[in-house]
């Protein structure tokens, strides 16, 4: 559709833009909630008023054909010095060379006569009125003995009549959409009664048609899960792999249910998770033993001389040395392992066309780990750590079931980031 890529490319500009200010050096944060497209051109033609900073002489800017920057830079700069001469007569030229373009296109669109052109020509309007009252602000001017005061246009009612056409434009085309009765065909017929809405108001039966829209428009995807492994999976363990929330993935015109909600939807696609296969290793044990040793003070005993005498030091008392004995533990580590592993892919089907869009594989294990000890002999001879280890008795192994269920978070995390991955692939 020719004017809804015209929208488009417009709405690109603008952001191109903003942004290209922003980048400038110059930061901006803008918050505003308003859909009326008067007051959203309102606010970005006096966010370039207000931040302009290019390097380029309002003069260079002329010659370039970037006739709003010129005006804009010239505008502040005359503020500021109302008597800049250069500044004064690249405002002159660069304001009518502003309006003549704009004219100009206004009158080859109403020579063309197309329907869709009268959105378009409502924001060249807005453009002249916007310009015009921008640079009133500096009028008059004196340049060289010369008077400058830019004749006024009320182009209210041009606005007017081009708001009402384009509304109208906008509503009939919207109902042309909704009779293709297609998915893409209401979702632009949705946003195009919000524009006709903006421009009329409530009239006739418009808000049920954008409800309309918005309910035809959206695509919806049902969630399903099978066991087609081997193992008898308990409901449960299904129901909570899909008991997460879909807020964070649903789109503008996508949403995604984990069930069926009522038996009068129609879902536009179908993920199929299936599991294939389910281990549960069985029970492991792992035993590994060591002796610690440990040299801990015994008392004292006396020094004796080749003749058996206590030895007496140069004071003439006994000399006696530190007796030490050796502490023994054996300890026996116990390790206990347990593993699970649900695997299966995930379908991303149409119904529309009975067709598989795409094959993921998702899965999930999980790993029951437990060190426990004992210990023969005498603790004394073991550190802190190892006193803290035999303390630890062993623990019962977990259920297969007990496994399964340890898998769910995990896989049930598998699920929804490969919805979120592939969420690209559903219209």
């Amino acid at each position: 559709m020719e004017v809804l890529n015209f929208k488009k490319n417009k709405e690109q500009h603008r952001y191109k833009t903003i942004n290209t200010i922003m980048q400038s050096g110059e930061k901006l944060f803008i918050i505003f909630k308003s859909n009326n497209l008067l007051i959203k051109n309102l606010l970005i033609y006096f966010l370039i008023v207000i931040i302009i900073s290019s390097c380029a002489s309002s003069e260079k800017l002329v010659v370039k054909g970037r006739y709003d920057e010129a005006i804009n830079k010239a505008v502040r700069k005359i503020a500021k010095n109302p008597k800049s001469t250069k500044d004064i007569l690249a405002l002159e030229k660069a304001y009518n060379e502003a309006n003549r373009r704009d004219n100009e296109r206004i009158k080859f669109l109403k020579l063309e006569g197309k329907p869709e052109s009268w959105d378009e020509i409502f924001v060249l309007y807005n453009n002249l009125k916007m310009r015009q009252s921008h640079v009133r602000t500096v009028l008059p001017l004196n340049v060289n003995g010369r008077r400058i005061d830019f004749e006024y246009i009320d182009y209210d009612r041009e606005i007017i009549n081009a708001k009402r056409q384009a509304g109208e434009y906008f509503f009939e085309h919207a109902k042309r959409l909704m009779q293709e009765d297609l998915v893409e065909s209401y979702r632009k017929a949705y946003y195009e009664l919000l524009k006709a809405k903006e421009y009329l108001g409530d009239i006739s039966d418009i808000s049920q048609l954008i409800a309309t829209c918005r309910y035809k428009g959206v695509s919806r995807v049902l969630i399903r899960i099978e066991n087609r492994s081997m193992y008898n999976l308990p409901q449960e363990y299904l129901n909570d792999l899909l008991g997460f929330s879909t807020s964070n993935i649903n789109s503008e015109w996508i949403e995604y249910h984990t069930k069926v909600l009522n038996s009068d939807i129609y879902y536009n696609y179908l993920v199929l998770v299936t599991i294939q296969n389910v281990v549960v290793s069985p029970d492991k044990v792992n035993e590994k033993d060591y002796v610690v040793k440990k040299e801990v003070p015994d008392g004292y005993q006396y020094v004796l001389d080749k003749k058996g005498n206590v030895m007496k030091d140069s004071a003439g008392n006994d000399i006696k040395v530190a007796k030490f004995k050796t502490l023994q533990c054996s300890v026996i580590e116990k390790q206990q392992q347990k593993l699970a592993e649900v695997n299966g892919k995930m379908e991303f089907i149409s119904n529309q066309t009975k067709s598989l869009i795409k094959t993921v594989p998702v899965g999930a294990s999980t790993k029951f780990e437990y060190l426990s000890a004992r210990a023969i002999g005498d603790i004394d001879a073991l550190s802190l750590e190892q006193r803290k280890l035999v303390s630890v008795k062993p623990q019962p192994f977990p259920s297969d079931i007990d496994m399964i269920f340890r898998t769910t978070e995990t896989f049930q995390g598998a699920i929804r980031d490969a919805l979120f991955s592939n969420r690209n692939l559903l219209k």
